[in-house]
C-alpha cells in the first residue's frame, strides 16, 4: 500500500498519467495496432449483421481456458519447479541452455508458445546471469523463441493460430498431425543443432547451480488443475462444448486461485477479436479477397508463410481462412511463418521485450556488449531466416 498525500497528487498530476500511458502502449502495442487496423476497415465495410459471424467463440473459449489453467499451474509452482529440476542436472553453459530451450519447447506444446516464454525467459535470464554466463542470454533467448514458436506447432493448443484453424476447419487430430508431424520433427532437430551451435566453446565452463525448490505443490490443487486441463483438452478436441470448459475453469479458479484468472492475457483475447474483425472485413473487399484467393490457389504455402512475415501468423491465419478451403498448406505456412521476421509471431516480440528488460533487472550488464540489442537482432535474424528457409523446403518436400 502506497501512502500518497494530496499535495503530491495535485502538484504533478501529469507525470504518473504519462507514465501509465507509456506503459500501457508498450505492453499492449500489438493490441493497439490490431484495433487500429480493425477500425480502419470499419470505414470500408460498415458494420452490419454479418459482423456477428466474424468471431470464432469456440477459439476464444478454448484459448481462455488454456491460458487460465496454465496460469494456475504456474502460480502453483509447477513450471518453475520442472524448469529448475531440469536445469540443476547440468553444470555447463551448453547443457543448461539446452535444458532451458527444450523445456521452453515442451511447455509450448501444452501451454501455448506465448505463455511458455513468459514463464521461461525470466528463469533463463536469472539462471544464466547468476551462474556468470550473461553472454549466453541472447543466444538462449533467440533459441527459446524458436523453440516456443516451432515446437508448439505439433498440437492444436500449442500455438494460438492452431487453435483457430483446428476449430475453423473442424479438423481431426490425426489429420492435423499428418500435416505438422514432419515439420515438427525437423524443427526439433534444428532447435537442438542451433542451440549446440550458439553455445560452442562452452564445454569447459562450470558454475554452481542453485538446487531446485522442493516446496510441496499442494496435491489437492494439483489434482484439481489436472482435471481442469483434461476438461480444456476435451473442449479443444470438441468432445464437449467450449462454453462448459470456460464456465467450469472460471468458477473453480475463482474459488481456488483468482490470480490465475487475473493473469489471463485478456489483451491477447481482445487482439483476436480485432483480428477477426479485420480479417472478416478484408475478406469482403472484392479486390483483396480475389487477390488472396488467387494467391492461395496458386501457392498456399508460400502465400501464408510470406503474409505471416508482414502481419504476423495469427492474423494471417484468420484472414486467409476466409479465402481458401485448402487448410493443409495454410496450417503449415502460418506455423513455419512464425520464424523469419520479428513480426512473424507475437512470441518473437515477447522474446525481444524480455531481452530489453535484462539490463534493467541486472544493472551490472547494462554496458555489456553481449546483451546489446544489435547482437540479439543479428543473431535472431540469421537463425530465424535460416529456420524459415529450411522448414519451407521441408514442407515443399511434403507436397505442400
Amino acid at each position: 500500500m502506497h501512502n500518497v498525500t494530496m499535495p503530491e497528487e495535485t502538484d504533478t498530476p501529469s507525470i504518473p498519467l504519462t507514465r501509465h500511458v507509456a506503459i500501457f502502449v508498450r505492453e499492449h502495442a500489438v493490441l493497439l495496432i490490431a484495433a487500429a487496423v480493425a477500425v480502419i476497415t470499419l470505414f470500408v465495410v460498415p458494420p452490419d449483421e454479418v459482423y456477428l459471424t466474424y468471431i470464432d467463440w469456440e477459439t476464444l473459449g478454448c484459448l481462455f481456458s488454456v491460458l487460465a489453467v496454465a496460469n494456475a499451474f504456474r502460480y502453483l509452482g509447477v513450471f518453475d519447479r520442472l524448469g529448475r529440476i531440469a536445469i540443476e542436472k547440468f553444470n555447463t553453459p551448453r547443457s543448461v541452455v539446452m535444458a532451458l530451450v527444450l523445456t521452453t519447447g515442451a511447455l509450448s506444446m501444452v501451454a501455448t508458445n506465448d505463455l511458455a516464454l513468459i514463464v521461461m525467459l525470466p528463469l533463463s535470464a536469472t539462471t544464466l546471469v547468476k551462474a556468470g554466463w550473461g553472454r549466453y542470454v541472447a543466444p538462449a533467448f533467440v533459441m527459446q523463441g524458436l523453440a516456443a514458436n516451432l515446437c508448439g506447432m505439433v498440437l492444436p493448443f500449442g500455438n494460438p493460430q492452431n487453435l483457430y484453424l483446428y476449430s475453423c476447419y473442424s479438423l481431426g487430430l490425426l489429420g492435423f498431425l499428418r500435416v505438422m508431424f514432419v515439420p515438427f520433427v525437423v524443427s526439433v532437430v534444428m532447435v537442438v543443432a542451433g542451440t549446440w551451435f550458439v553455445t560452442k566453446g562452452s564445454d569447459h565452463e562450470t558454475a554452481h547451480m542453485e538446487p531446485a525448490s522442493r516446496l510441496p505443490l499442494g496435491r489437492r490443487r494439483l489434482a484439481a488443475y489436472a482435471l481442469l486441463l483434461l476438461l480444456t483438452i476435451l473442449a479443444v478436441f470438441r468432445v464437449i462444448p467450449s462454453v462448459i470448459a470456460v464456465v467450469v475453469v472460471a468458477l473453480v479458479l475463482a474459488y481456488a486461485d483468482r490470480r490465475a484468472l487475473k493473469a489471463v492475457d485478456y489483451s491477447l483475447l481482445l487482439t483476436f477479436v480485432c483480428f477477426f474483425l479485420f480479417a472478416g472485413n478484408m475478406a469482403r473487399m472484392p479486390f483483396i479477397a480475389e487477390s488472396l484467393t488467387s494467391l492461395m490457389a496458386s501457392d498456399g504455402l508460400l502465400t501464408s508463410a510470406a503474409l505471416s512475415q508482414v502481419i504476423s501468423n495469427v492474423p494471417a491465419a484468420v484472414l486467409l481462412s476466409h479465402v481458401t478451403g485448402d487448410w493443409a498448406p495454410l496450417l503449415a505456412g502460418v506455423n513455419i511463418g512464425g520464424a523469419g521476421t520479428l513480426v512473424g509471431s507475437l512470441a518473437s516480440l515477447i522474446t525481444l521485450q524480455h531481452f530489453l528488460s535484462v539490463p534493467k533487472v541486472f544493472p551490472k550488464l547494462k554496458d555489456d556488449p553481449c546483451v546489446s540489442v544489435g547482437r540479439f537482432l543479428r543473431l535472431f535474424t540469421v537463425l530465424n531466416l535460416g529456420f524459415l528457409v529450411a522448414l519451407f523446403a521441408t514442407c515443399r518436400q511434403c507436397g505442400f
